[in-house]
């Protein structure tokens, strides 16, 4: 009894065991239920912030406890992925950029992702742990993007440049290059190929494949908010490559001391060359660094005209200080044809300059280039109005002993002819060129009116003005004859001269045919002043009481003293003599117009001499020694007179 009393205690106690343990269980069952159904609202919650991304991941959504697992593995993945991002990160950009970038990419998605889900316990240290990371990666980058930068920016070699030129505005072989004074011209050659367009290449400032990695560097840094990093960089790199390749080309900053000290020889050559350095900077230079520009801050308009503004602007100013220089120098005639070439390159540069410079960063350089070009026309205007002065007013005793055309007559009428006349070209698109266009469009800067006009009625002054600039040198001739010569030679140089010259359509016809009438004018009096006197040997007048004054063959010798003859005759061999050997040493330089001359001397001479002869020869033919006074045929004095006005020196041989 006792035994089984024992038993059935212990199995009592078992049961209120298992009585105490089954309730335990259901309060921990009640306590799951309640924990995961605050679970399950907390998830609901996080499924909301997330529905944005949601739609990636839709073909791996599972339902209960599944969905649950991914939640909690994409919960985690920003940790990974920001773990992943510090490795590229710390490796720095140098060996892989691509990586280096995309891991950048990567840290700024984890920090918008954390900024826009703050209720998360563990974002607010995410996100500083992110941007502490992001901090340095910039840095890096930005060591890099200057590194990259500079090692690609070097100056361009000048053949380089001119490679990228027209052929025909190419440096002829063997010419000296870029730095050495030299006028940079179209190859000898080139009239000899074939029409050709004219193109310009630019050339490659930096590869191809190296742009791509620096704008997505300076994305990366614009984001980062380091625009002004990014500009210093990009300005101290690109503005050092560009002065130094204008420097290597032989561009030099001169001002006016510089450009009065020089010798013309000189300044010309580097006007010269500062024509064509305008053409390769503006053309090749600047447009190539603004397509530079363009392709690395092609995301960043206002970034993009800063930085090409700040690298250009010493470059500009550099290259438009030698222009300010020639237009405040001293004027002179010679400088005018410069100043022309100097205006038209500007003008000719100034819509491209408009586009290339046209932010509003680069406003002073292209007000500058403004100022320039109407300073030169300005300068160009005064001395082509100077210069009829300084014709009128010329004073040098250049002596023309022989009576030709004077240096001051060939040198105002090609001045004329230089600016008026067309020079023709054989590059296709380059038009037949005349300074009078740019003079047309120069008067028209500074006046409405008709410019042609303009330009016709100082040119006639210039000629009025070397006229009589003539006119008192020939009065240094002591024998009237030379006088008219000198003034025939010169003014029938100037018509001819204009006569096949563009001059003559600002001339005009009539002021042509006046001064043909003034040559014949001169010619006449040379004829009247040199031949009067010796004509008057050969006239019947004083020989005898027959004597009529005419040269005719009529009339009868009877009465005429012989001794009168032959006194006669003596007079005209001295005088003849005495006129051949004088006249012989002067010049008549144009062909047509000495042989008209000698023609119209003949036709007075010769006809009155025969009379003479066959009238009064046979009188000194029947006495003694006849060849004493009879020197002469016909034909000597014919042959003679051939020799007149051929510039020949005392000892030279008659021909």
């Amino acid at each position: 009894m006792g035994a089984y009393n024992a038993a059935m205690e212990t199995l009592s106690e078992r049961a209120a065991l298992m009585r105490e343990s089954m309730q335990k269980t259901q309060a921990i069952t009640d306590n799951m239920v309640v924990i995961l159904g605050s679970f399950d609202q907390r998830l609901s919650a996080l499924e909301t912030a997330m529905r944005p991304t949601q739609a990636i991941f839709s073909p791996f959504r599972f339902n209960n406890f599944a969905s649950f697992r991914f939640h909690k593995i994409y919960f985690l993945s920003p940790s990974i992925t920001e773990f992943q991002a510090e490795a590229k990160i710390l490796r720095g950009p140098h060996e892989d950029l691509e990586s280096y970038l995309e891991a950048v990419n990567q840290l700024r998605s984890i920090v918008k992702f954390f900024s826009g889900n703050k209720g998360f316990k563990s974002s607010i240290g995410v996100i500083n742990q992110a941007n502490n990371l992001l901090g340095k990666a910039i840095f890096k980058l930005e060591e890099e993007f200057r590194q990259l930068l500079t090692s690609y920016s070097k100056p361009v070699e000048p053949d380089r440049l001119f490679d990228c030129l027209p052929n025909s505005m190419r440096p002829s072989a063997g010419s000296p290059r870029g730095g050495e004074t030299n006028v940079m011209k179209p190859s000898a050659d080139h009239q000899n190929k074939n029409l050709e367009p004219v193109v310009y290449r630019l050339p490659v400032l930096i590869p191809a494949r190296i742009l791509p990695l620096l704008h997505d560097m300076a994305l990366q840094m614009i984001q980062a908010g380091h625009q002004q990093q990014l500009l210093i960089i990009y300005r101290e790199a690109r503005s050092l490559a560009v002065e130094q390749t204008l420097r290597k080309l032989g561009v030099e900053r001169l001002g006016k001391e510089d450009v009065q000290k020089m010798q013309w020889e000189v300044l010309e050559a580097k006007i010269g060359n500062w024509i064509h350095f305008m053409r390769i900077a503006v053309k090749l230079l600047f447009a190539g660094e603004k397509k530079v520009c363009d392709e690395i801050f092609e995301d960043n308009d206002t970034l993009r005209d800063q930085c090409f503004a700040e690298v250009t602007a010493n470059s500009v100013a550099m290259l438009l200080s030698f222009g300010e220089a020639i237009a405040k120098s001293k004027r002179s005639p010679e400088k005018l044809f410069v100043l022309l070439d100097m205006y038209e390159i500007m003008r000719e540069l100034q819509s491209e300059m408009d586009i290339i410079f046209g932010s509003k960063y680069c406003g002073e350089m292209r007000e500058a280039s403004v100022v320039l070009t109407k300073r030169l026309a300005q300068t160009a205007q005064e001395t082509f109005g100077d210069f009829e002065e300084a014709v009128e007013k010329d004073a040098t005793k250049t002596a023309v002993l022989d009576g030709t055309v004077h240096p001051l007559t060939s040198y105002v009428i090609n001045y004329v002819k230089f600016l008026f006349d067309k020079l023709q070209y054989l590059i296709v698109g380059i038009d037949p060129f005349s300074y009078q266009s740019t003079l047309n469009q120069l008067f028209k800067e500074f006046d409405d009116g008709d410019a042609e006009e303009q330009l016709g009625a100082i040119t006639t002054r210039i000629m009025q003005a070397l006229q009589s600039n003539l006119d008192g040198k020939s009065k240094q001739y002591k024998d009237p004859a030379l006088t008219q010569l000198f003034l025939m030679n010169n003014i029938h140089y100037i018509v001819r001269s204009v006569r096949r010259s563009e001059a003559k359509d600002l001339l005009g016809d009539d002021w042509v045919q006046i001064h043909r009438r003034v040559v014949q004018q001169h010619a006449n009096q040379y004829k009247r002043i040199s031949w009067s006197k010796i004509l008057q040997c050969l006239s019947t007048q004083g020989l005898g009481p027959g004597g009529s004054g005419s040269f005719g063959d009529g009339g009868s010798t009877t009465g005429v003293s012989r001794a009168t003859v032959k006194d006669r005759f003596k007079t005209f061999n001295i005088s003849f003599e005495e006129i051949h050997q004088r006249q012989s040493q002067w010049t008549v330089p144009d062909s047509e117009l000495r042989e008209s001359l000698r023609l119209a001397v003949a036709e007075v001479l010769l006809p009155a001499y025969r009379s003479f002869l066959r009238r009064f020869g046979p009188l000194i033919e029947g006495g003694k020694n006849p060849s004493k006074y009879i020197r002469y045929s016909p034909e000597d004095l014919e042959r003679m007179l051939a020799e007149f006005f051929d510039g020949k020196t005392f000892n030279e041989p008659r021909r």
